[in-house]
């Protein structure tokens, strides 16, 4: 049963460290709003500085982490969580990935944070990443163009805004970029940040250049 939505969910996410009143670079809050996109739920950002946290948002977030939102009266942390509760109280249009294509490219993240950080060019942190690009890419070659075939779904807007960051970071601080090696990786990023819903919902370049500063210089 599909409810109905009178009133915008508030969504607290992070403030941009470079603009003031744009939204900052967080992948997670953006797989969030991207969700609430591709089911057409009107919400309000409300956007919070993490480096002077004010104490209304700490009061509703004691840990201090975005992305956290307002649904039937209760804040709710934790964009695992957040997804799955809006998938179940607004079904229509659905974007269930199913169990056995969920955790296709759910190991990129962490390889692409560890090439991030690495130091030593022999250290393997480069290949781990490419093999898993490479096993997305055949996945995709095989059963896209996105995971759950030709629909967008939940997995995509989880792994999409990751992959943007990739992009983006390792540009930046690596001069790398993804092989044409993999053409069905490379169209299938294409796609899916060609997509209205992540165009409106993405973080701006030096936002996301800024914001993994501290991970690459330590």
């Amino acid at each position: 049963m599909s409810s109905k939505l009178s009133d915008p969910i508030e969504v607290c996410a992070k403030q941009s460290l470079t603009t003031p009143n744009k939204l900052g670079d967080c992948p997670f809050t953006q797989r969030v709003l991207l969700t609430l996109e591709e089911k057409h739920l009107p919400y309000e950002l409300k956007l919070v500085d993490l480096k002077n946290k004010p104490e209304w948002f700490l009061e509703i977030s004691p840990e201090g982490k975005v992305p956290i939102i307002k649904l039937d009266e209760k804040w709710i942390p934790d964009s695992d969580v957040i997804t799955q509760k809006l998938e179940e109280k607004f079904p229509e249009p659905s974007l269930v990935t199913p169990p056995e294509k969920a955790s296709v490219g759910s190991k990129i993240f962490s390889t692409f944070i560890g090439f991030l950080k690495s130091k030593d060019p022999s250290d393997g942190t480069e290949q781990a990443l490419l093999d898993e690009l490479t096993a997305l890419n055949k996945y995709l070659e095989e059963n896209g163009p996105f995971i759950n075939g030709k629909e967008v779904s939940a997995a995509d807007l989880s792994l999409g805004p990751k992959l943007y960051h990739l992009e983006i970071a390792l540009g930046h601080y690596k001069k790398w970029s993804v092989p044409d090696s993999l053409p069905y990786l490379k169209s299938y990023m294409k796609a899916i940040f060609s997509l209205d819903s992540f165009i409106k919902t993405q973080a701006q370049l030096e936002d996301v250049i800024e914001g993994w500063r501290s991970k690459v210089e330590g």
